[in-house]
């Protein structure tokens, strides 16, 4: 497995070539969190934005859970990179670079019209034109995508994901330490996180 994480990046490399002089400021790769730091229960998740199943609980039980778990200060969501192919890779590098303010708005947008541009011919020109409506020009995207620390960051989290919670698939997820690989519905995480609570 490691060394299709390593043959994913050195492919990715390839296709975009060496950063350019006029690259834009650095991003550093970072997890991204949704709800109170506090909460008492943390939940990770893995997820490609090339992945249909991840894109099913992004448009249809996310919102429950952050109505039920997250805005009431229940749980935390953590989510973290696990790109499955080369356009997923790129696509993670260009919601990173939407700043911490519209990360999971972009990704939301990225989720909800993957249908689309994942299955265009040219899936980054697609991407462009989703991401122009957060407001990222096609330069910045451009710069992103040629952005090696941040490309690093995300291959990083793809393989610490596999390494500290043996995920091999997406999408997964960690509660109270176990590993969950597979979607669920809401009703299902809405218990577990409520008997971890009492």
């Amino acid at each position: 497995m490691l060394k299709a994480v390593k043959f994913l990046a050195c492919a990715f490399l390839m296709m975009v070539g060496v950063a350019s002089t006029q690259q834009a400021q650095a991003v550093e790769w970072k997890e991204h969190v949704l709800g109170d730091e506090n909460a008492p229960v943390t939940m990770i998740e893995y997820a490609s934005l090339t992945c249909p199943h991840c894109a099913s609980f992004h448009t249809e039980v996310l919102p429950e859970i952050k109505e039920k778990l997250i805005d009431t200060g229940k749980l935390k969501l953590i989510f973290r990179d696990y790109p499955l192919d080369g356009v997923a890779l790129r696509a993670a590098a260009i919601a990173q670079c939407a700043g911490e303010d519209r990360y999971f708005g972009v990704l939301g947008m990225l989720f909800k019209s993957q249908m689309t541009w994942a299955r265009s011919q040219d899936p980054i020109a697609s991407i462009k034109e989703v991401v122009r409506f957060a407001g990222m020009t096609g330069d910045a995207v451009d710069a992103c995508m040629a952005d090696q620390e941040l490309i690093d960051g995300i291959v990083g989290s793809r393989m610490r994901g596999e390494q500290e919670f043996n995920v091999n698939s997406t999408p997964s997820f960690v509660l109270d330490g176990d590993t969950i690989a597979g979607s669920r519905d809401a009703d299902f995480f809405i218990e577990k996180v409520e008997d971890l609570i009492d």
